[in-house]
């Protein structure tokens, strides 16, 4: 479910206008999931110390990694009906995309650690992020190039929306033959087809039936995703700790993503937001989704489960119904202290 998530989330995104931004985002998409993943779990530890929460230190950065990928779909939205400059809306599309990836790759390397029990050692976790995350990109440029071929050979738009298919799931299958990053090679592979195959490789009614396709998958995968955690928190009764843990989630999130996206775009001058507020906006368009959902629905049941299930709800819930519904206003406002009279020669947001 997660690669077909990316590769729908990849088709989207502009390449060239990806390029031009590549340091931030590859920044955002690194150095800022690591910031997050570690801060978030760190704030989290001291939480479940003071509630007295039957929780392990190693499931709390866990819980660090599944809710630090952020989901573009509902923020770009915003961005367009607000004419939000064209490399704004690259950087956020571009740092969700990878950083997805990477989040599900660290996510893997701690849950694995979690599960076996293992002391977490950093240089064995640098080995394997390498090795999957490097051997996901590496086996999605390859499968990318085979789909973009086979699609470039015909011209039928049913069996290109099964061309599609068949990238994904035979492309994950084999990721997972060689224990490679599968969601990251799909992110990948779902670039080249979006950029080169939409471009160079498919008519104009292949394209409108292979996006469209696409759009109804993610639509309906996240939609099924947050029915089943929907249904888990039904049957699970959320006593205090559960309310007490998501509420305080929201808290560390919102902190855990300032903090990651400030010290990401400020830590070389190149990568420096050159219009004012850019670093606001990230942090409040820092909107989690279906990544996490998924990756919380993922974990072995038992109580530290359904702890982690009522934080990442609560997390992904206020990000749907607060900042995805007020980020239009944070908008407004920050093109209107562009325009203010004491700050003329600011760029504007357009």
């Amino acid at each position: 479910m997660l690669s077909f998530l990316l590769f729908a989330g990849a088709l989207h995104v502009d390449l060239d206008r990806l390029k031009a931004n590549w340091l931030s985002v590859t920044l955002l998409s690194t150095v800022g999931v690591l910031i997050s993943t570690a801060l978030v779990g760190l704030l989290a530890w001291g939480v479940v110390i003071l509630l007295a929460l039957p929780i392990a230190p190693i499931w709390c950065f866990v819980f660090g990694a599944l809710i630090s990928p952020t989901d573009p779909v509902s923020v770009l939205g915003v961005l367009k009906e607000e004419n939000v400059p064209q490399s704004l809306q690259a950087t956020v599309a571009g740092e969700s995309l990878f950083n997805d990836g990477v989040g599900i790759v660290v996510f893997t390397i701690l849950l694995g650690a979690a599960l076996t029990g293992a002391n977490f050692s950093f240089a064995e976790g640098v080995r394997l992020f390498t090795l999957e995350a490097g051997g996901g990109i590496v086996i999605g440029l390859i499968i990318g190039w085979l789909g973009f071929k086979a699609l470039r050979s015909m011209d039928e738009y049913a069996l290109e929306v099964l061309i599609t298919l068949a990238v994904v799931m035979g492309g994950y299958a084999l990721c997972s033959q060689l224990h490679v990053s599968g969601p990251l090679a799909m992110a990948v592979a779902g670039l080249l087809i979006g950029n080169y195959g939409v471009t160079f490789a498919m008519s104009d009614i292949t394209r409108d039936y292979v996006i469209k396709f696409w759009e109804l998958v993610d639509e309906m995968l996240n939609s099924v995703l947050f029915l089943l955690i929907g249904l888990e928190l039904i049957a699970l009764v959320p006593g205090t700790p559960h309310l007490m843990l998501g509420l305080t989630a929201i808290v560390i999130t919102l902190v855990a993503r300032a903090v990651a996206v400030f010290a990401s775009t400020h830590i070389l001058p190149a990568t420096r937001p050159d219009l004012p507020g850019t670093t606001g906006l990230l942090i409040w368009g820092g909107l989690r989704g279906g990544i996490s959902v998924a990756l919380a629905l993922s974990l072995p049941a038992g109580p530290t489960r359904d702890l982690i299930l009522a934080a990442t709800f609560a997390a992904v819930l206020f990000s749907v119904l607060v900042q995805r519904a007020t980020l239009g206003r944070v908008i407004d406002k920050v093109r209107a202290g562009m325009q203010a009279p004491d700050n003329p020669s600011a760029p504007t947001l357009h």
